[in-house]
């Protein structure tokens, strides 16, 4: 559950999928040789509003899940984490989307979706709380979104909404080339929105993709940068990130950990940075903050390295508590 000062927070809304991950008992395996499957609440819009609430800040969940016993399922677990559920709508017609995960022994993931289409797919620029969206101080989003409409234009329409009221403007791309016509596509898609974001987090996998280079380096990253852009991250797995502003840019050293799946870490590094930065912005581009920014990008390393010593990403998401004991050593 989110701390009760949650209440005293700024509210951060994240757009977009809510689904099913199905995560093998066993890593290591292909799908067909998986003995059996772990059920798990995923959808990396929805793991980021968690990962903020389980912290103590106060987030929102704006999508679509089917009229199933799935959709109420996640919209529950939501709820029961401490999310404002009230930005979800259920779709009668179209199911909750599913996705079969594929654990390598090392922990990274393979996916196979089954969307055909699913009701995240199908949220319309009508369907939006647009209330809920004005009164966000921080609005994230990823990519997937952008695949196909009407989600598209929802997408598309929620955004220029939070822009308008005056919210931070927080975009992870979220790669998954499967979803997508063709990595063109995927490429083109992703890139279309983003001038508009005032924070993007990127993976080292995803720098490359957008880039066309091989380089996980400054100059590679920096190919990215637009002139509106706030904070830009490059996320390393375990060895941490690289973050760059207007006037600086270095690098904060990871959490080595047992890891077990990788599912979410990313998400629960962003949702740590959110709810760190919500309500000082001023972090983000003051030359004279960048200690500070150092501090919380530690902390946001140490959620992300945690939620990868279990399997799934919600049920893996860490307290505050856990974060500091890691940090601590202990």
């Amino acid at each position: 559950m989110a701390s009760l000062n949650g209440d005293t927070k700024s509210l951060i809304v994240s757009f977009g999928e809510m689904l099913i991950d199905f995560v093998p008992t066993v890593s290591g395996v292909s799908l067909a040789e998986a003995p059996g499957f772990l059920k798990a609440p995923g959808g990396a819009p929805a793991n980021v509003a968690v990962a903020v609430a389980k912290i103590g800040g106060k987030a929102a969940f704006m999508g679509k899940v089917g009229d199933d016993e799935f959709g109420h399922m996640l919209a529950e677990i939501l709820k029961d984490n401490g999310v404002n559920a009230d930005g979800i709508n259920f779709d009668p017609a179209a199911r909750t989307a599913l996705a079969f995960v594929t654990l390598r022994a090392d922990g990274e993931r393979e996916f196979m979706f089954y969307r055909n289409p699913s009701a995240d797919m199908l949220l319309t620029p009508e369907e939006l709380d647009l209330e809920l969206i004005r009164s966000a101080k921080v609005f994230h989003y990823g990519s997937i979104s952008l695949i196909v409409e009407p989600c598209r234009s929802a997408h598309l329409k929620a955004m220029e909404v939070a822009r308008d009221a005056g919210a931070l403007l927080s975009y992870d791309p979220n790669l998954r080339l499967p979803l997508w016509p063709s990595a063109k596509e995927a490429r083109e898609q992703i890139l279309s929105i983003w001038d508009k974001a005032d924070l993007i987090k990127v993976s080292d996998n995803e720098l490359e993709f957008l880039t066309g280079s091989d380089k996980i380096d400054d100059e590679s990253a920096m190919s990215l940068w637009h002139p509106n852009l706030k904070l830009l991250l490059v996320t390393l797995g375990e060895k941490g990130c690289r973050y760059y502003t207007k006037d600086f840019h270095g690098e904060v050293a990871g959490f080595h950990v047992n890891t077990v799946d990788t599912t979410g870490a990313g998400d629960s590094f962003v949702g740590a940075l959110l709810c760190k930065i919500v309500d000082d912005q001023k972090i983000l581009e003051a030359r004279n903050e960048e200690s500070r920014l150092r501090e919380v990008l530690t902390f946001a390393n140490a959620c992300g390295a945690i939620t990868t010593t279990k399997k799934g990403a919600i049920p893996a998401l860490p307290t505050t508590e856990d974060v500091l004991h890691l940090i601590k050593g202990e």
